[in-house]
Formats: structure tokens, C-alpha cells, sequence
């Protein structure tokens, strides 16, 4: 019995070995599957960190060394993949030209100036279709002298729209025979044509001479050639240079600026960059730009003070109202302080937004009702969103609104751990209400609250939501080169210079969003060593 018990342990103990390496197998028969199909469509450092991760799980799940870090490993993995490597591409994009003008890689630009075509002026060809068979056509051309040319029966299907892009646009390549008379059927009719008319686009005629034809017009096919070739070798030509058919230009690409541009017998470029341009790698110009270039320097400088500024103000202003509150709900002699205490922190219960666009509509210039209130009372109407100060003024307000909560709930689980005796003792002395507040409460809660004021420094530092959706950083600031305003953050700043305007400066944004992070790293730094002090 005991021989049978053994060999039934042990047949369990296999199948579940093997079936733990054919799991492992698949799945990384599956991975590698989509690593192959990123490397294959261009995203080669997706590709990589993808192919790591898989690699480095499969290790630590397979291997009996790696037991340990098998509970580890998904948060280790989750936190590489939505921090480290975001923030390290973003840091590589800082030191490149990536922007809306500069998106390509210089592969994708080369391939796309040399498949630009131009017409041939006087080849033109009126064409006709003769149906031969379902979805099956054609295709006769009529020359100006009178030649015409006839195709063999060729397949011409409107694609389904579910059809994946490439199959959709694929080229079709169709030949051409020289004949004496038209066949002797009716063409089709006009209305036939339209619908076919986006597959005729991607039809590529070949004449008996050679020569390429592409539909020009609704009955209309010209013959078209490349407008760049690669200048030859046995001209000087590296494989970089281009040679336009048309003019004779020839043109370079600069790697500096990330275009092509024109140049002369000598090799120097002498004209401007020639869109679509790619992206380069262009070291410290971006921070340059941020510490030196006027246009850029100077939104950055002021903004950068208003941020900080806004956080500190927004830090004082919570933690000042947040305090007294706390102090005044926690007074044994106010009647009905439970309802108090719900009033108070009711706003902390609406979500943040809602709350924000509600501001937004009670601070309208013509319909709010602030403004309404101020008029009837004052007789003014303040422009909240067009006065820097005023719109300043008013995310402040509406920032102290949002977080005094926080703070009074913070002070009032501190309060509760002071000692009764101090104000006892206090109040034989002889001091009141106030003072004791100054000498007693104030000290003992801003040791504590003193790591959770920082870290509130640091989310009002970031605080992206608030001014997004209440001013959208404006008003703008007067000659500044990039998207800003005076009541941008600097997250809010960076947002604009990437997503808004015509030129989309990522490369410009990531390297601000880079200075950002070593700001909020140094802040974090000093929260940790506060907390070590405290120790």
C-alpha cells in the first residue's frame, strides 16, 4: 500500500511539472508572437522592454531560485511599465526635435518624398470600363492621337470596410495591349464609375513603352513618374541625396533640423526644411531653449513663479482654515457641532470636478452669480477669466475651497492627541482662547502635519485638473513663443506645448515635464528626511 501511495504522489508531482512547462511554454510562445509583430510594424524599443519583461517573468516563474520573488514580480513589473519606462521615454524624447513637424522617422520620410509622383504634361488618356464577368472589368485607354489600349479582364472589388488599411490600398497593377478599335460593347455608365472610382485610385497601368499611368480625373488617366530618384553614386550620390525630376534640385537631409533641404554643387544646404521631417537627436537644445531662448524663457520664469506661488499659497490658505475649523468643531461648548462637522466636510464628499465647473459657472462674467451679488451690491462685474489677477484671485479661492477639508480633518485626529493638561495649565495662567492656539495647538500639530504639508505642496504643484478645467491657463501671456497663460501651472504649461497650437513641441514639453520631475523629486527627498528626523 504504501509502494502505491508513493507512486501516485509521484505521477501527480510530474503532471503538474509538466503541466506548469507547457503553461510557461505557451505563454511565452504568445508573447513572443506579439514582440515579433511590434518589431515588424516599426516599435522596436516597445519590442525590447516588452521582450524583457516577458523573458524576466518567465525566469522568475520557471525557476526554483526565484521562488521568492514570484509575489513581487507583477507590482515590480506594473510599476516599470506605468512609471520607469514612461518617464525614461519621456526624459529620450527631451533630448530629441519630436514634435508635429518632426514625427516621422527619417526611414519613413525618405520612403515618403521618394513615392511623391508628378504628371507628365500631354500624356493624357481618356479611359473607359467594359464589365467581363461579377466585380470583373477592362480597363481601354484612348489616346489624343488616337491610339487606344485594352487590358485583360481584371478584378476591381470595393473593399469591405472592415478591411485592414494595407489590403485596402494595395496598388493594383494592371497591363496594357495595343488595339485598332474599341470592343463592341457599351462601356460602363458614369454612375458605375463613381462607385468604383476608390479602387480606380489605386490603379497603376502599364503601357507597352513602360510608362506608369494613374487615374487624374473622373475620365482620366496621365502618366505620372517619381519626382525624386536617388542621386547615383557615379554623381556623388551616398544613397541620402535626392534628385528632383522636375527641377533638378537636389536635396539632403539635415540631420540637425530633422528636413530635407535643398542644397547646392558644393554640398551646403541653401534652402528652407521640406515637410514631412523626422526626428533627431538634438542633446540639451530644448533645455537651452527653456533656460536662454527669450520667447520660451521668459512664460517659463513667470509661470514657474506663479506655480510655486499657487502651491504655497494654496498650502497656507488650507492649512489656516482647515486649523480653525478643526479647533472651533472641536469646542466642547458649541451646541450642535456633529452637524457642524458634516457642513464642513461636505465638500470634501463632492468630486473635484464637479465642484470646479460649478465655480466656473458661479464666477461668469455676465450670468454668475458672484458677479450678480458684487453688481447689485457694489455695482462692479469683475472679469474673473480676462484679468491675470482676478483669474489668479480665483483658483485660489476655489483650491481653498477644495482642500481646507483634508486639512481640518488632519487637524482635528491631531487635536485629539494633545493633552488636556496644557490648556489646563494654561488657563491657570491665565491665558485664553487665542493664545493658547499660538503656544499650545499651533507648535504641537505643525510637527506632524509638516511631511503632509509638503506632500500637499507637491500635489498643488501638479495640480492639473483645477486649471484645466476652470481657466485652461488663461489669459494668455502677451509675445510668448509657445501656448501660455498667466494662470498656467507648469503641468498645465507643458500639456499646451505639447497638445495645443500648430507646432506640438513634445520634444520641448518632455524636457520641461523632466525639470518637473527632478522638482518633485527634491521635494520628495525632503519629505523622506523630515519623516527620518521625526524618528
Amino acid at each position: 500500500m504504501a509502494v502505491t501511495t508513493v507512486s501516485i504522489e509521484g505521477a501527480g508531482t510530474s503532471a503538474t511539472h509538466w503541466l506548469k512547462w507547457a503553461v510557461l511554454g505557451l505563454i511565452a510562445l504568445i508573447n513572443l508572437y506579439a514582440v515579433t509583430l511590434m518589431y515588424i510594424q516599426g516599435e522596436t524599443v516597445f519590442a525590447l522592454v516588452f521582450l524583457i519583461l516577458v523573458a524576466t517573468g518567465l525566469y522568475v516563474f520557471a525557476a526554483e531560485r526565484a521562488y521568492v520573488h514570484r509575489y513581487i514580480f507583477p507590482g515590480v513589473a506594473t510599476m516599470f511599465i506605468f512609471i520607469v519606462f514612461p518617464l525614461a521615454y519621456t526624459i529620450w524624447i527631451a533630448f530629441t526635435n519630436f514634435s508635429a513637424s518632426n514625427i516621422l522617422t527619417f526611414e519613413r520620410a525618405r520612403h515618403y518624398h521618394l513615392s511623391q509622383t508628378y504628371r507628365i504634361e500631354g500624356q493624357n488618356y481618356d479611359f473607359s470600363l467594359y464589365a467581363a464577368g461579377p466585380e470583373t472589368y477592362r480597363l481601354a485607354l484612348t489616346a489624343k492621337t488616337g491610339e487606344r489600349f485594352i487590358s485583360e479582364p481584371v478584378e476591381l472589388r470595393i473593399p469591405d470596410a472592415k478591411a485592414q488599411p494595407p489590403a485596402a490600398t494595395a496598388p493594383i497593377e494592371i497591363d496594357l495591349t495595343a488595339i485598332d478599335t474599341p470592343p463592341d460593347q457599351p462601356p460602363l455608365a458614369v454612375k458605375e464609375l463613381v462607385r468604383l472610382r476608390g479602387v480606380m485610385q489605386n490603379v497603376v497601368a502599364h503601357l507597352p513603352d513602360h510608362s506608369d499611368l494613374r487615374m487624374s480625373g473622373m475620365r482620366q488617366f496621365s502618366a505620372t513618374r517619381p519626382l525624386f530618384q536617388v542621386l547615383p553614386s557615379a554623381q556623388g550620390g551616398d544613397g541620402s541625396i535626392l534628385v528632383n525630376q522636375q527641377t533638378k534640385e537636389r536635396i539632403a537631409p539635415d540631420m540637425r533640423l530633422g528636413f530635407y533641404r535643398q542644397i547646392n554643387a558644393e554640398g551646403e544646404f541653401t534652402g528652407p526644411g521640406i515637410a514631412p521631417g523626422f526626428s533627431v537627436f538634438v542633446g540639451w537644445k530644448n533645455f537651452l531653449r527653456v533656460l536662454t531662448d527669450p520667447g520660451v524663457q521668459g512664460p517659463f520664469l513667470q509661470i514657474f513663479g506663479w506655480t510655486l506661488t499657487f502651491s504655497f499659497l494654496s498650502v497656507v490658505f488650507t492649512l489656516a482654515i482647515g486649523t480653525v475649523l478643526a479647533s472651533l468643531v472641536q469646542w466642547e461648548g458649541l451646541a450642535g457641532r456633529g452637524l457642524y462637522r458634516l457642513l464642513l466636510i461636505l465638500p470634501y464628499a463632492v468630486p473635484a470636478f464637479i465642484s470646479i465647473l460649478v465655480f466656473r459657472g458661479l464666477f461668469n462674467q455676465n450670468f454668475g452669480e458672484i458677479n450678480l451679488l458684487l453688481s447689485q451690491v457694489f455695482g462692479i462685474r469683475p472679469g474673473w477669466f480676462n484679468d491675470p489677477t482676478l483669474a489668479r484671485t480665483m483658483l485660489l479661492i476655489v483650491n481653498t475651497w477644495l482642500g481646507y477639508p483634508y486639512m481640518m480633518i488632519l487637524c482635528m485626529g491631531l487635536l485629539k492627541a494633545i493633552p488636556a493638561d496644557l490648556y489646563e495649565a494654561s488657563a491657570m495662567d491665565g491665558s485664553n482662547f487665542i493664545r493658547d492656539f499660538f503656544s499650545i495647538t499651533l507648535p504641537i500639530l505643525m510637527k506632524p502635519l509638516t511631511p503632509l504639508l509638503i506632500a500637499s505642496f507637491a500635489f498643488n504643484f501638479n495640480n492639473f485638473v483645477l486649471v484645466q478645467l476652470l481657466t485652461q491657463g488663461r489669459p494668455d501671456i502677451i509675445g510668448a513663443q509657445t501656448p501660455a497663460g498667466t494662470t498656467d501651472l507648469l503641468v498645465t504649461y507643458t500639456y499646451r506645448i505639447a497638445f495645443e497650437g500648430s507646432g506640438q513641441d513634445y520634444g520641448l514639453a518632455s524636457a520641461i515635464a523632466t525639470l518637473i520631475f527632478i522638482m518633485v523629486g527634491i521635494l520628495a527627498l525632503i519629505n523622506i528626511k523630515l519623516m527620518r528626523v521625526d524618528r
